[in-house]
């Protein structure tokens, strides 16, 4: 379902690569979501949402350095979207997942991730690369 595609090229490589890995991890949450033979799909759940916490802090880490080298005079605009990012995922409390809400919290990452990788990408991220 989720695809790392042509339009979504920054044509940065590093920044490319790490926004495949986004999409991997979002294609991963799908998948849990759609597998009907994971009844209990909270270790998954806790899994994504710790590799997103992990993983996006280091994007967000290599993508800002790489644009104060580049003196990118949108830095500090980019550090707040990074930032609002990272208290999103930080709202998802792992201790409350129960078997009830289990598809909504999934559902929710996906839409959060879904609103992200396209908005942020399409219209912040690319303007990196021009």
């Amino acid at each position: 379902m989720y695809e790392f595609k042509e339009e979504f090229r920054v044509g940065i490589d590093f920044v490319d690569d790490e926004h495949k890995k986004l999409f991997e991890i979002a294609d991963r949450a799908y998948n849990v979501l759609m597998d009907e033979f994971i009844p209990d799909k909270y270790d998954y759940i806790v899994d994504i949402i710790n590799e997103l916490k992990d993983y996006a802090a280091t994007h967000f880490k290599h993508e800002e350095e790489y644009m104060e080298s580049i003196k990118y005079r949108r830095l500090l605009s980019q550090k707040v979207m990074h930032n609002d990012f990272m208290e999103e995922l930080s709202k998802y409390n792992i201790y409350e997942l129960d078997n009830e809400n289990q598809k909504e919290v999934i559902l929710e990452i996906l839409n959060f991730l879904n609103d992200w990788l396209i908005n942020h990408i399409l219209k912040a991220d690319m303007l990196i690369g021009k």
